[in-house]
């Protein structure tokens, strides 16, 4: 028979509605759909920050440098390499007479920017401000009541509204905001008197590479060349780093998530398919009755279901594209996304070819096995099964091959994405296991005296059962609602801690260190009962760390730094302690006595010291406004992050860092009904070149950003509850067929309705028991791996909320079972014997 023919008897059997093969539809629908979505939407994310890299960064290069603008030694190198804007980054206070509120401000020279186009919301492209005058972002100017033409004071300076800013390219490579933006012409932070010895500031010089100049060959020469200057680099190609990260991780975990759906959409597929084909058995025996080889079969029904998957994969797709800009719109606010239709045609094709790879492999078994019968055992199938095939080996070891190196080959972690693949393989190999255990313990137990138990229990090992389908089936599904709600439950305890609901209400910056007493002061006369804590602030960069005589250079490694190694990216905040600070806990070593002037000494965080391998005894070496500082380490501590109040890494002994300039730092927190608005008007006129932060709205930013990261992986991850609830339903629906003949039996034999329905009770609920235990280990071992090696975020699972999920997911699995018992009570006894 030729290709031709098998297609013209497949059209004709094939449903236009795909009756039979809908389960197989269904989950191709979903796990197609889930990686086309997330494929697009991450592709396109990536394809802007690569597009726009040097738009969002501002340059080619950027060198920031805290404290102190490059030395002339330092911004020559730089105008060597190419065009040079240069500018400063700080917090600042702005002010009127009858409203104060904490700015980003933004210093920039004329040549700013070098890429992108600044524009104001009255639709003019702008520049560096004229002198005298400001553009200023609408929040700020919300907040001071200020409108255009307006003035107001930032340190010691007036300055005039010159326009509300529309567009600020290079807003994306500025990071994370304390307060909404005003941008002023180089120059003005120093004539307002803000950038003080010890102000805590910040330079950016941004670089326009010379043609052909390579931006990492940039960097490297000005590494090698200022190696202890204190340069943070940062180029084109990683314009916004903490995005890229962000994007690359949860871009990994959705596509997991993706295949998760597709593996378990998997099993139901080779349910529907057995089904599909344990309907046709008659059609297919009738085939080779009148001559139909074994592969005529074969290409009858691989075509009928593969344009079923076809079908499904396309349609899954659809949708998938449809719905990326409703989930592009859910990030808006988080990542840098276009609106629109979005096509991706990478990560559609591949979405494409794991649908059919998937139906491929679980549907060939079934269609094989249905190959090699002959006609009359066909026919007798309903009471004499039939085996195994050992040549669906083939096919499914290739596809699973296939599978696997697509995966690996379009995954940004191999190794993350390889273990994801042995894990899926472990559990379902373990789920096998588990049923053909459960059935061979079943044939040992003694035989119940209670009927119904006693043909729960044949039900569950007689020849034909479908007791491994059904657990590995419902095993895998419910495993998945346990992964979820533990990455879930995970992400919004990590939320809690690490964004706690109760901070200071105000923290200061740049408060001079005469001024602390003063300060208290004025802030115990405005409020009252309020507490002040201060601290010195200074910053300084991780150059080097181990034992004196191996010490290991920060800037060696690149960019191949230690987990959970945070802490030498850059510049950090340093300080220095006669006592403990608060919050904090010894855990090694001793802490220095008070008026300490011997070798310097430093306490570190026991977590970067784990992560870095530093013991009590070794040696730290920093560098501090362009100066290199050596401490031996004297203590590890352990330090409460939920206090959110000064918690430093490193925390000095006062000898070492007492001679670099520096300023205080101080938090603020009010009594309960004390008016904020009055103490920082007062603030802000006492020190004017002093900074005050409202955690309030802070806190409310971040939250609402880590929500937004929540909202956008549980909408992704529920792809996989649905792809779990479809195969529940169809790993039930597929043992209908067998279901029909035993009820009907049951009732020829005068069980009644109740009866039948008890016997389904109590076999789902027997499996469902052991189940719920097996899915429950293997769901928290996936999702602690996601959690902890894939975010990098504590294991915080809610125990209830994960118990509450395991115990819906099992009675879903019951409801269905008695829902699917129901039809099986209106089967006719008469039809159903005759179609044997």
């Amino acid at each position: 028979m030729s290709w031709a023919m098998a297609w013209r008897i497949a059209r004709r059997d094939l449903s236009a509605r795909f009756r039979g093969l809908r389960l197989l539809l269904v989950c191709l629908f979903l796990g197609t759909g889930a990686l086309a979505a997330i494929g697009t939407l991450t592709g396109t994310i990536e394809r802007q920050l690569a597009d726009r890299g040097r738009e969002f960064l501002g340059a080619d290069l950027q060198v920031s440098l805290w404290q102190r603008a490059p030395t002339a030694e330092e911004l020559a190198a730089l105008r060597a390499l190419g065009r040079v804007s240069g500018g400063t980054r700080m917090q600042a206070m702005a002010s009127t007479a009858s409203a104060a509120a904490p700015v980003e401000l933004k210093a920039v020279d004329g040549r700013w920017p070098l890429y992108g186009r600044a524009t104001l919301q009255d639709g003019r492209t702008v520049g560096a401000p004229p002198a005298g005058q400001a553009w200023v972002a609408q929040g700020a100017a919300d907040r001071l009541g200020l409108r255009v033409g307006d003035s107001f004071v930032l340190g010691t300076k007036r300055l005039e509204v010159g326009g509300l800013i529309g567009n600020e390219p290079d807003r994306l490579g500025e990071g994370f905001q304390l307060g909404p933006t005003v941008i002023v012409r180089a120059g003005v932070p120093e004539s307002a008197g803000l950038t003080a010895p010890g102000a805590m500031y910040r330079s950016k010089t941004n670089l326009a590479l010379a043609n052909g100049t390579d931006p990492q060959a940039a960097e490297a020469a000005l590494k090698k060349r200022f190696p202890a200057a204190g340069f943070e680099i940062r180029t084109r190609d990683n314009g916004a780093p903490g995005v890229d990260r962000f994007v690359g991780r949860m871009g990994e975990f959705l596509t997991l998530v993706g295949l998760a759906a597709l593996v378990i959409a998997g099993i139901g597929i080779g349910g529907g398919v057995s089904s599909y084909l344990d309907a046709r058995r008659q059609g297919i025996a009738t085939l080779k009755v009148l001559g139909a080889t074994s592969s005529d079969i074969a290409r009858i029904y691989a075509l009928e279901i593969g344009a079923a998957a076809l079908v499904g994969s396309l349609a899954g797709i659809g949708a998938g594209v449809a719905i990326t800009p409703l989930l592009a719109r859910a990030l808006s606010g988080l990542l840098p996304v276009g609106d629109g239709i979005v096509f991706a045609p990478g990560a559609l094709l591949t979405a494409l070819a794991y649908g059919l790879l998937v139906a491929l492999v679980f549907a060939a078994p079934p269609l094989l096995r249905a190959r090699r019968f002959p006609a009359m055992a066909l026919m007798r199938e309903r009471v004499s099964p039939l085996g195994a095939d050992r040549t669906a080996l083939v096919p499914v070891v290739l596809g699973l091959a296939a599978i696997a190196a697509l995966a690996l080959s379009t995954a940004k972690q191999p190794l993350l994405t390889a273990g994801f693949l042995g894990g899926a393989a472990l559990a379902l190999a373990l789920l096998a296991a588990l049923g053909f255990g459960i059935r061979r313990l079943a044939s040992r137990l003694p035989r119940p005296r209670d009927p119904l138990w006693r043909a729960a229990l044949a039900n569950l090992h007689r020849p034909g059962a479908a007791t491994g389908t059904l657990v590995t089936a419902l095993g895998f599904g419910l495993s998945a609602f346990v992964l979820l709600a533990a990455v879930q439950t995970s992400i919004d305890g990590t939320i809690a801690k690490r964004v706690p609901a109760q901070a200071p209400d105000y923290f200061v910056l740049d408060l001079p260190k005469d001024g602390v007493r003063p300060f208290t002061a004025l802030v115990e006369r405005a409020a009252p009962g309020s507490q002040v804590r201060a601290v010195p602030a200074l910053r300084g960069a991780i150059l080097a760390y181990g034992p004196r005589d191996r010490m290991t250079r920060v800037a060696d490694l690149g960019d191949d730094l230690p987990d959970g190694a945070w802490a030498l990216r850059g510049e950090r905040g340093l300080t220095y302690a006669d006592a403990v600070p608060p919050g904090n806990t010894l855990t090694a070593g001793q802490w220095w006595p008070k008026n300490y002037t011997g070798e310097p000494l430093v306490s570190v965080d026991e977590d970067l010291a784990k992560a870095i391998g530093l013991e009590v005894g070794d040696y730290l070496t920093i560098g501090v406004l362009g100066v290199e500082r050596q401490a031996r380490v004297a203590s590890l501590r352990r330090i409460d992050w939920q206090t959110m109040g000064f918690n430093y890494v490193l925390v000095f002994s006062p000898n070492t860092l007492a001679g670099a300039p520096h300023n205080m730092a101080a938090t603020i927190e009010l009594p309960d009904g004390a008016a904020k608005g009055e103490l920082l008007r007062k603030l802000v006129e006492a020190f004017p070149s002093s900074s005050v932060i409202e955690t309030g709205p802070v806190l409310v930013q971040a939250r609402d950003l880590l929500d937004q990261v929540g909202l956008a992986t549980l909408a992704a991850a529920s792809v996989a509850v649905l792809a779990g609830l479809a195969v529940l339903l169809g790993a039930i629906a597929a043992a209908r067929a067998q279901r029909i003949y035993d009820t009907v039996i049951l009732r020829v034999l005068g069980a009644s309705r109740r009866q039948v329905m008890v016997l389904a009770l109590v076999e789902y609920g027997a499996l469902a028991a052991v189940l719920a235990l097996v899915a429950l280990a293997l769901g928290l071992a996936a999702a602690w791996g996601v959690v902890t090696q894939l975010f990098d975020f504590e294991w915080l699972p809610a125990w209830d909320a994960v118990l509450a999920v395991l115990g819906g997911g099992l009675a879903l699995v019951v409801g269905f079972a008695l829902a699917g018992a129901l039809p099986l009570l209106r089967a006719k006894p008469a039809q159903a014997l005759r179609e044997l």
